[in-house]
């Protein structure tokens, strides 16, 4: 539930802390007043799509906060994106002067796409277009898919779907014309042939590079050794001989003193050391074998290497394992013949799979499509549409296989709104205030099954007025008893239903414009409701008529309880 939004230089909005209560919140005003800016705001703190033309003028920039209470599925969501909330959901969106934003959830910095993850799970917001995508019958099928409780039907369709399509891929790679088959047969076989001819190691270029350098400095290194090895094992007077007088002389002064062992010991292992490093040096040298004709092959076998990574963009490890690739797609060629036989046998199994989850899926939309039928048309009979038919109408995918992506089924709605007329699309049939109210019906089902406990309606009363917009009221009114609703209105059937009603009003000031949200008391709704009804000119009988009105809607509500 959304309990407390701030609004700071946003359009004509100076300042405005509004805070909402569960059940349903209406917000009036005049037109132009900032109610589509109160909606605009709620969008920006939920992620969507922001500009810098939403800072008020002269402002360096804007923001929205808004608080939410913590509710199971967004604390998992919390715990997923490792962002740490105590007693509230906080979330934050600052827009720059110059464009920029940032959002924040309880402090943590996201992006603006994981603000509006989040954001599906706490709000659903009906905006004036919806009626509008109502009538688009693409999305037909994504509505009543909503509606059912078949996810399991939907997946595993997808899956099978899925491995069809990859088999037909592997199908059209292998079905290429004979010209095409031929030139990549010989760059196939021309790339493996020179792979192979070079005969590739893990590591190669490395262990040559590392022995080429070992050539290109035996002098110095043949010079370095022999002086080392004459220091320690040459003439008379080298380390090594030195160290073993020291070890005689040591030995017999710990005879005398055995305090001195511990030194005797220590010049025995460099001795030991000497002896071994002196061993080393020689052995070294000796292994040495340095000749102009290795050092060729060296330079000329790195060059090929080089040649062929520069070639490739790759190293020897990946050459080799692209070099198998190469051989497996040239086998793939030249027994293309029996892998499409084999392919086209797997794909006509997968087909007979495809249709058979898409017949279990078409079962489970068919039950789904019944029951929607028969809540929709409740709803709307709730809703002063006392004579409308609805349904949803089912027709073959019109391909060759009999399914697409989504099954084998079109889907569309279909209704009529008035006694003897004929069935027919809802873009054709109905009226704007018909779609408002199709809408609603349709948001009012979706909503029993959908966690989202915060709804907010922009102006559901398009195209509605006398009854129905009475009828409306009482909706809302109803879905508010099981979600927290927010509804923008100029209608005062609409209006007299809230639990809390808003008012947004603007002045000039200063030459500026300032717009301000006021939450009513009772005398306060009771002219908010003649104005609605007669406009500035407020006299008694309006003020009557609007105090019928609340009392009415007192009435309704008790008898809800």
């Amino acid at each position: 539930m959304l309990n407390e939004l701030h609004i700071e230089n946003i359009a004509v909005i100076e300042r405005a802390d509004i805070s909402f209560t569960g059940g349903l919140n209406v917000l009036t005003g005049e037109t132009g007043a900032g109610k589509s800016i109160v909606i605009d705001s709620i969008g920006a703190v939920l992620g969507e799509r922001v500009s810098r033309e939403l800072v008020r003028h002269g402002a360096e920039k804007g923001m929205v906060s808004a608080v939410f209470d913590l509710e199971e599925n967004t604390e998992q969501w919390l715990r997923d994106n490792e962002i740490e909330a105590e007693d509230e959901l906080i979330l934050q969106r600052r827009i720059s002067a110059d464009g920029k934003s940032s959002c924040r959830i309880c402090g943590a910095p996201v992006t603006a796409a994981q603000m509006k993850e989040l954001a599906a799970l706490l709000v659903d917001i009906h905006g004036q277009n919806d009626g509008r995508q109502l009538m688009d019958e693409r999305r037909h099928r994504e509505y009543l898919d909503r509606f059912g409780s078949y996810e399991d039907s939907i997946g595993e369709y997808g899956r099978q779907y899925a491995k069809f399509r990859s088999i037909e891929k592997e199908i059209a790679k292998l079905n290429m014309d004979e010209l095409e088959k031929a030139r990549l047969s010989d760059s196939l076989s021309f790339q493996i042939n020179e792979l192979e001819k070079a005969e590739l190691k893990p590591g190669e270029m490395d262990e040559l590079s590392s022995r080429r350098d070992l050539l290109r400095n035996a002098e110095k290194l043949t010079e370095a050794i022999d002086e080392a090895y004459s220091a320690l094992y040459g003439g008379e007077e080298n380390a090594l001989t030195l160290a073993q007088n020291a070890e005689y002389y040591a030995q017999r002064a710990a005879a005398i003193a055995p305090e001195l062992e511990k030194a005797g010991s220590s010049i025995s292992e460099a001795v030991f050391s000497l002896t071994d490093a002196a061993e080393l040096l020689r052995d070294f040298k000796e292994s040495l074998d340095f000749s102009p004709e290795e050092y060729d092959r060296l330079e000329t076998r790195l060059a090929l290497l080089n040649k062929l990574n520069r070639k490739y963009g790759k190293d020897e490890a990946e050459l080799l394992e692209y070099l198998q690739q190469c051989r497996d797609k040239l086998d793939d060629i030249q027994y293309a013949d029996e892998r499409l036989l084999k392919l086209n046998k797997e794909l006509e199994a997968q087909k007979k799979q495809c249709q058979a989850a898409a017949e279990s899926l078409s079962r489970r939309r068919r039950e789904a499509a019944a029951a929607l039928e028969e809540r929709i048309i409740s709803e709307l009979r709730d809703l002063s549409m006392p004579s409308v038919r609805f349904a949803v109408e089912f027709a073959p995918v019109e391909n060759k296989l009999g399914f697409d992506a989504n099954g084998m089924d079109q889907i569309r709605f279909i209704m009529s709104a008035n006694a003897g007329e004929e069935m027919g699309r809802i873009s054709k049939i109905a009226s704007g205030g018909e779609l408002s109210r199709i809408m609603l019906a349709m948001k009012n089902v979706f909503a029993e099954n959908d966690p989202v406990s915060t709804m907010i309606f922009d102006e559901i009363d398009t195209g509605v007025s006398g009854i129905a917009a009475q009828r409306v009221g009482e909706k809302l009114y109803c879905v508010s008893r099981g979600k927290q609703v927010m509804c923008v209105t100029h209608l005062p059937q609409i209006a007299a239903m809230a639990d809390s009603h808003f008012v947004i009003s603007k002045e000039e000031r200063g030459g500026r414009t300032f717009t301000q949200v006021r939450p009513l008391d009772t005398e306060g709704r009771k002219h908010e409701l003649a104005r609605l009804h007669g406009g500035d000119h407020i006299t008694a009988t309006t003020l009557a008529s609007a105090q019928e009105q609340l009392s009415a809607a007192e009435k309704f509500k008790k008898a809800m309880a």
